[in-house]
């Protein structure tokens, strides 16, 4: 491509920079001293094209190699304009009230740029690092614990986020600042902690970069767009080349965010990225921004919020490291600012795509990068998850191709997947692969987990073990015992493990069980259970029957707990859950006779209605619960559905009901069939328990999830077709199976609220 490089490691240096120098790091080196100052220069990012220094006010067009217009509007107040979703090719100009700017190329992302970028040197503390469009991301160096980077080299891992990642002070001091009510502005978000402070502890040198258009970082903010992916792909590659980088290859640490950004990068391949460790993901951004195709008006819309009040120019807005800096007088920081104003609408996307339109939403999805990877996957969730939703176990079958991949999943919420009994096999993971080290004991990491999880939950959790083979007598040998644990590891019961100090609710599962796949190949196509008449759940359904009820979601409260956005309230050991029974005919219970034997479900579920609506679209939500002996429910999960994007694709299956979430079709006269997919189950149904699914409008059965369901007032009215030919549930009950631990309290079940069942008005 027809594009020059600056020289190596300039931009990485902050103190003592001529306006000149900030202004080469921010636009690059083409052509800055030929652009005309009213003119701007423009720049090339993979798919779109950048304005900077023009006009405001200015009229701008851009035209492409063959001279036509693909984007047009006004320069911002701040001297920018941005335009997306272009073609890759070299000939492109910003024409500014009539005149032409420098010519320049729009990348295609799987073109790598010269090795040259590559070269910039970091140091221990803040960089500012150069990718190929020539925007500089922030990016904050932290050696071991106790070490300078003089005492190299280290295996290095890279945290990769939007939130407050590359703020330059200590994690800890900045933790305990925000205890004691005095938060240190330059101090990194909580949320940032594996590569903030547990992978130093670990023995890890951690780079915590920043996104773009977040923080310090240049850009224009743009969720898990091309430009934000290829700059995971150009940092990695930097970053490998350091002398104080471990065999000049990185890993990729970090939960939710941080996690979900791994999948992407490792999806584009670098060349020098060992392996990553993926937590608390999402599959899509539209399963978690539209459960069921129904916008998520609880932590799906605050998370966004907070994103697009974090891309706000500094030092106005914007996140408070970048506030402060640019006050102290951080130039780059200031000069990164520049293309803030070119943030998308969240909103108006939203607002714009109720639907999954494909070309917003397939490549900013994991399960489209899934397939792509190569290296070796550590990937850890809850079955709970109250923020990114407990979705993400689709992303397993995503990754079948590669024969190196690990999964943990856990009953729990967001945090939960850095549980103790996870966190031990993530050391060995990243030792094995990373560090190419035999897994030590790690004092350090053992006492600090407790901390963090106290902080975080309220309860210690149970010790972690840092290395299962210490005295393996080589690298190869700690691998091949590790490979021996199952692609996927089940654990059951976390919160109920009596063995395990700090009382119920703790971090501890009593027991688990591994699988080669999910669902387990044991599962088959489920075992169906039909809907019957006075609520019955059962194998040997009567004569068809019908019910009707009035879905209101006004009906029951909001959620379980008061709270929509981020929050450690869900975390706690035991959360003052408000989980309210189904009121009159607002839902309806199906419950099964008592369980002769143990029921082990494990993978996705489906619950597959004979549905006819007074209105032309209905809201629709199932969850499934257990009935104990004792007379007391246990909910284990649910699903949604805006009956009108019911019509499945060619990937459903009997337990999964797969869509494209595309073409609306409002409900026609009669029954039809209306399948709910059901979030993944990992949960033993013991016997002498009762099944039970209801179904309500959505609400209710949530912590942070709500639901932008029209209001009913109870006026619609929704029948289901019961008995012989009408609904079914298919839950993936694994044959032969039995749990490991005998029914236990109710109360404690991390994620899984407890209440006292009360029936519905039919009966179940």
């Amino acid at each position: 491509m027809n594009r020059k490089w600056g020289r190596p490691g300039l931009c990485g240096r902050v103190v003592g920079l001529t306006v000149a120098v900030v202004a080469v790091c921010v636009l690059g080196a083409t052509g800055v001293a030929q652009a005309a100052p009213d003119v701007g220069h423009g720049a090339g990012s993979v798919t779109q094209a950048y304005l900077l220094g023009a006009a405001p006010g200015a009229a701008v067009t851009l035209r492409n190699g063959a001279g036509q217009v693909v984007g047009a509007g006004h320069v911002d107040r701040l001297g920018s304009y941005l335009v997306r979703e272009l073609g890759p090719g070299p000939g492109y100009r910003f024409e500014v009230n009539g005149r032409s700017g420098n010519s320049f190329a729009v990348l295609d992302g799987p073109t790598p740029p010269p090795d040259t970028l590559y070269r910039q040197r970091l140091k221990q503390g803040l960089n500012y690092i150069r990718v190929r469009d020539g925007v500089t991301l922030a990016a904050v160096v932290h050696p071991p614990v106790g070490k300078t980077l003089a005492d190299g080299p280290f295996p290095t891992v890279i945290e990769y986020s939007g939130y407050q990642t590359a703020a330059p002070h200590d994690f800890v001091i900045g933790a305990l600042g925000s205890a004691a009510n005095r938060p240190d502005p330059l101090a990194p978000a909580i949320s940032t902690n594996l590569g903030g402070i547990v992978a130093p502890t670990a023995g890890f040198a951690t780079v915590s970069l920043q996104m773009r258009g977040s923080g310090c970082s240049g850009g224009a903010f743009d969720l898990f767009d091309y430009p934000t992916v290829y700059d995971g792909y150009d940092v990695i590659e930097t970053v490998a080349r350091q002398q104080w980088v471990t065999g000049h290859r990185v890993g990729m640490v970090g939960i939710s965010f941080s996690g979900i950004s791994q999948i992407a990068v490792a999806g584009t391949r670098p060349p020098s990225l060992a392996a990553i460790a993926p937590m608390s993901i999402t599959d899509d951004l539209y399963s978690t921004g539209f459960p069921g195709g129904i916008f998520n008006t609880g932590f799906a819309n605050t998370w966004l919020a907070e994103r697009q009040a974090d891309a706000r120019p500094a030092p106005d807005g914007g996140q408070p490291y970048a506030r402060e800096l640019v006050r102290r007088g951080d130039r780059v920081c200031a000069a990164n600012q520049r293309l803030r104003l070119q943030t998308q609408d969240v909103e108006k996307l939203v607002e714009q795509n109720p639907t999954r339109t494909p070309g917003l939403f397939d490549h900013r999805a994991p399960a489209y990068w899934a397939p792509k990877i190569t290296v070796p996957v550590f990937l850890a969730g809850a079955l709970q998850d109250e923020q990114t939703g407990p979705q993400w176990t689709s992303v397993i079958d995503r990754l079948h191709g590669n024969p190196n991949v690990w999964v943990r999943a856990v009953n729990g919420a967001h945090i939960d997947s850095m549980d103790p009994q996870i966190l031990g096999p993530w050391n060995e993971f990243l030792d094995l692969f990373v560090a190419q080290r035999i897994p030590q004991i790690k004092p350090g990491l053992t006492a600090l987990a407790p901390v963090l999880y106290e902080s975080t939950t309220g309860t210690p959790g149970r010790p972690v073990v840092t290395s299962r083979f210490p005295q393996a007598t080589s690298v190869a040998a700690a691998r091949a015992a590790f490979v021996r644990d199952p692609r996927v590891q089940v654990l059951f019961g976390s919160g109920t493990d009596t063995r395990t100090a700090g009382g119920p609710g703790n971090l501890s599962a009593p027991w688990s069980a591994g699988f080669g796949a999910w669902p387990p190949a044991a599962v088959g196509d489920g075992q169906r259970l039909a809907l019957d008449a006075d609520g019955r759940l059962t194998a040997d359904p009567g004569r068809p029957s019908s019910i009707s009820f009035r879905p209101d979601p006004a009906a029951r409260p909001g959620g379980t707990l008061d709270v929509v956005g981020p929050s450690q309230l869900p975390w706690k050991a035991l959360p003052r859950y408000d989980w309210a029974s189904v009121p009159g005919r607002s839902g309806v219970g199906f419950v099964s006779a008592p369980r002769p034997a143990d029921s082990v479900a494990v993978g996705p579920a489906s619950l597959d209605l004979r549905l006819a609506s007074s209105a032309p679209d209905t809201d629709l939500q199932a969850t499934i619960s257990e009935i104990r002996p004792d007379g007391h429910e246990t909910y284990v999960t649910s699903g949604y559905l805006r009956a009108s994007l019911r019509r499945v694709n060619a990937a459903a299956t009997p337990l999964d009901p797969k869509r494209d979430w595309l073409a609306p079709q409002p409900l026609a006269r009669g029954f039809q069939t209306v399948r709910i997919a059901l979030n993944p189950i990992a949960y033993p149904f013991r016997a002498g328990s009762r099944i039970r699914v209801a179904i309500t409008a959505p609400g209710g059965d949530r912590t942070s999830w709500r639901f932008a369901t029209p209001t009913t007032g109870g006026r619609v009215v929704d029948t289901i077709a019961l008995g012989m030919g009408g609904s079914t549930l298919i839950l993936p009950i694994v044959s032969g199976m039995r749990a490991g631990t005998p029914l236990g309290a109710c109360e404690g079940l991390r994620g899984q609220p407890c209440r006292a069942y009360s029936r519905a008005f039919n009966g179940g």
